[in-house]
């Protein structure tokens, strides 16, 4: 009988073993490990991982072609805060097992193609214009999420983002206004 229990005993530990080692190798077991982000979160992240990407290589588009020096400083301080943003997104999607898209979406991507065509003034108008869309849109969607997202290191990411993000919005109202984009036009009948 001692064999018998001995046996069963033997049996009960290598199951629990099999089963922790099976977890310990499982995308649940490293999401949980990680803080298992929620969907909206995961989302988030990815989608402000590839509006930083876009912002950056569009701003360095802004700063070869421009021709307003507004439109060309506006471009590089996209670089120099969206590259910023990216590291510490980086950093934070790493952290909570998060894969970030290593490129633009296809919607980015088609405004990529449509301003390397352009030049001058042209350029300026159509690279505000979107700048000015996409802020609206970037401020929106952090507000949303720096008070609904269920991980804290996310809401915070959001929150702290939030202000660069607004002053962002602010000066492409103003300098599309000066270059003929949208804003300029809103006044006018």
């Amino acid at each position: 009988m001692s064999k018998r229990r001995l046996s069963n005993a033997i049996c009960h530990l290598l199951a629990a073993s099999a089963a922790g080692l099976f977890l310990l190798g499982s995308p649940l077991h490293a999401q949980g490990m990680k803080g298992d982000l929620a969907a909206g979160d995961q989302k988030f992240l990815r989608m402000a991982a590839q509006g930083g990407m876009a912002e950056v290589k569009l701003g360095q588009l802004a700063v070869e072609k421009a021709a307003s020096p507004d439109v060309k400083s506006f471009g590089q301080r996209m670089v120099d805060d969206h590259g910023k943003a990216n590291e510490r997104l980086k950093a934070l999607a790493s952290a909570k097992g998060v894969t970030l898209p290593t490129g633009m979406s296809p919607e980015q991507k088609a405004m990529d193609d449509k301003l390397a065509k352009l030049s001058g003034a042209d350029f300026d108008r159509e690279y505000m214009k979107g700048m000015l869309a996409d802020h609206k849109k970037d401020v929106a969607e952090f507000e949303k999420e720096s008070s609904r997202a269920k991980d804290a290191e996310v809401k915070t990411f959001a929150s702290t983002t939030l202000p660069t993000l607004k002053e962002h919005l602010k000066m492409a109202e103003e300098i599309s206004a000066k270059v003929g984009g949208k804003a300029a036009k809103s006044g006018r009948r």
